[in-house]
């Protein structure tokens, strides 16, 4: 079954969130739409759950996610690929250093 025949699959790309989890991260993603009544753009942000068999994404990076079949409560998304690294910042922002 070719993809034509199941129908295109939605593609999002966003920046992970959370690596915590086992196999699976947290990306989110923005998104700008129209205010329907003030025509300003107003920035929408949505946290997707995706599979992460390899365990390849961290925390920070810029990855892409396709919509696949459920893969548990929460989990319809699926890791296609890390389009951009985190730089080193991030993780060190996370550690508290006593003075």
């Amino acid at each position: 079954m070719t993809a034509s025949q199941r129908g295109s699959r939605g593609a999002v790309t966003g920046v992970v969130t959370s690596d915590r989890m086992q196999k699976t991260i947290a990306v989110q993603a923005d998104q700008l739409t129209r205010h329907p009544r003030y025509q300003k753009y107003v920035r929408q942000t949505t946290t997707y759950f995706a599979h992460d068999e390899k365990r390849e994404a961290h925390l920070g990076d810029t990855v892409e996610i396709v919509e696949t079949r459920p893969l548990s409560k929460k989990k319809r998304w699926r890791l296609v690929r890390v389009v951009a690294r985190a730089s080193g910042g991030v993780e060190a922002s996370k550690v508290e250093t006593k003075p």
